[in-house]
């Protein structure tokens, strides 16, 4: 019968919140910059001028249809050699984070796209033809008006994603950055206490989703009431 050995974990800790933290840098940048530009494309993908919406539809379902672990590897061969040419930054320089943030950013704001244009087609039209009776431009009423009624109704979905998101950042162990799970695996690796690292990898991953949905779960309630 397997015996259990949780005893590199109290030692490992500062290692593993090393990793926790390049996690979460992660996923709060992937979701500030991913609802910004997810925010943009759903405006455009809603325009009347048919090559932004042309190009707003393109990109949500162009990465809607590619695996995020390619995007990843995409970006890590592209970025890296991108950022060296124009900032002149020396091919030693490691840029593995900077490159999973741009590919988790730009794969999440077509999910968070399609989640913001259907919260502004939530919104009733007659709002907009009021605002623009009122003399607001377009962009005017999608600011002021339609947006934040938009946002506030969405945000527990936004805030799901998120939480798809946090789990989703395991994936960069392919690009070998030192993230929670990456950090967890190399431990347990390292001690021959693998399978106890992965299991306490996953009730961490497990603890952190749950309290997130729970929050979503009243906030839902709050929207609503």
């Amino acid at each position: 019968m397997y015996e259990f050995d949780w005893s590199s974990i109290g030692p490992s800790l500062p290692w593993l919140l090393n990793g926790m933290v390049i996690t979460l840098k992660i996923t709060v940048i992937a979701i500030i910059v991913g609802i910004i530009w997810g925010t943009l494309l759903a405006v455009m993908r809603l325009s009347s001028f048919k090559p932004l919406s042309w190009f707003a539809s393109s990109y949500v379902n162009v990465f809607r249809s590619i695996p995020l672990v390619m995007v990843l590897l995409w970006f890590y061969l592209i970025v890296p050699g991108f950022l060296q040419r124009v900032l002149g930054l020396s091919p030693q320089t490691d840029i593995r984070l900077i490159s999973a943030m741009v590919a988790f950013s730009l794969f999440e704001a077509a999910y968070y796209s399609e989640i913001i244009r259907a919260g502004i087609q939530s919104v009733s039209r007659g709002q907009s033809h009021a605002a623009l009776a009122l003399g607001m431009t377009h962009w005017q009423s999608m600011q002021l008006i339609i947006l934040p009624q938009a946002f506030r109704a969405m945000v527990p979905l936004l805030l799901t994603q998120g939480i798809v998101l946090f789990q989703d950042t395991s994936l960069v162990y392919v690009l070998s950055l030192a993230d929670f799970f990456r950090t967890a695996t190399t431990i347990g690796e390292r001690d021959g206490t693998q399978v106890e690292m992965i299991l306490f990898a996953g009730g961490v991953y497990f603890i952190i989703s749950l309290s997130a949905s729970l929050l979503v779960s009243w906030l839902k309630k709050r929207t609503v009431s």
